[in-house]
């Protein structure tokens, strides 16, 4: 890998996964109403080509994957949403959402009639993965394939990092509430997500976790943030449920995980096999967001991951033997 010049003129490393630019197809930004939302969303890709729904995680957008969608849009319609509460969707207060994972759920799946997506694999990582497999399970015949980037799906995956939010669970205090709003919704809180576990924390770009903390800042969207972090627990009672469907199904599974994210930790990724012994587990030397450091690698284990299952364009056709 090339050595990056800083305007100094001193040689810098590049960052482990090469953020530098990458030429490829380009990516739109769109919005479609659905669910009595405005839903903002990334596409790239042709239209016919088989679907890669990317889902992502807290307390980030659709933003996460400006440099995995051009990666992957010569051979696939990449399509990745912004959740309510998260990135640029817009939200009507008449519309009195309520900020729950089912409804999160329902929303994506609303989005995707909304784009007539009938089959899809899906990128699931933190909130995408109760998100996507949800959706999954009221409709395993659309799910064609998951990568599981760091999305959890087990208890032994919770990392030491949950502990305030269990206890705000046992006791959801005012107190424990707002020791929350107070340490994970802050400016540093935000940045330490992104950086710990990197070996070079100066290599994650700054946009990232800028970016998140102006949009926690929005009006009213820190409430938002304290009541999913109370309904998380809803998604571990889930867990049983998603573990069946892992066992009926036994979807394409490729877990490729940041090895030092504190949230969840590789007894995740490994999990997944005593469900589905054929999935495909991968570490990273990163932490929770490893597409900041790691996208070259996740980008190129998808593709052969995806291909090596069937899911990919046959003759200039969106076409899926599997």
């Amino acid at each position: 890998m090339n050595d990056a010049v800083s305007l100094t003129g001193t040689k810098r490393a590049a960052p482990a996964g090469d953020l530098r630019r990458f030429s490829g197809p380009s990516t739109s930004v769109q919005r479609v109403e659905t669910d009595g939302i405005q839903a903002f969303y990334r596409a790239a890709g042709d239209p016919n080509a088989p679907v890669v729904l990317l889902l992502h995680g807290f307390p980030s957008s659709s933003f996460m994957f400006r440099e995995l969608i051009p990666r992957l849009a010569s051979d696939y319609r990449v399509i990745a949403p912004d959740l309510p509460g998260f990135g640029f969707t817009e939200v009507p207060p008449e519309r009195k959402y309520l900020y729950s994972f089912d409804q999160l759920a329902l929303t994506i799946e609303a989005f995707t009639r909304a784009l007539k997506l009938d089959r899809y694999a899906i990128y699931v990582f933190d909130y995408g993965a109760p998100t996507g497999f949800r959706l999954a399970l009221a409709h395993p015949e659309r799910v064609t394939a998951i990568v599981s980037q760091n999305g959890n799906a087990y208890e032994e995956g919770l990392g030491d990092a949950w502990d305030p939010i269990r206890r705000y669970w046992a006791a959801p205090t005012a107190e424990n509430r707002d020791i929350l709003r107070q340490s994970v919704l802050t400016a540093g809180g935000t940045r330490w997500q992104y950086v710990h576990g990197v070996a070079n924390p100066e290599s994650v770009a700054p946009e990232s976790y800028t970016l998140d903390t102006a949009l926690l800042e929005r009006s009213g969207n820190k409430e938002i943030q304290l009541d999913l972090f109370l309904d998380y627990a809803s998604n571990v009672k889930l867990y049983p449920k998603f573990q069946e469907y892992f066992r009926k199904s036994k979807p394409p599974l490729l877990a490729i995980w940041g090895k030092n994210d504190p949230f969840f930790v590789p007894a995740g990724a490994d999990a997944f096999r005593k469900d589905i012994p054929t999935a495909k587990i991968q570490f990273l030397n990163t932490g929770h967001f490893a597409l900041e450091t790691h996208v070259v690698e996740i980008a190129s284990a998808m593709k052969d991951f995806l291909e090596t299952n069937g899911i990919k364009r046959q003759s200039g056709e969106g076409t899926v033997s599997r």
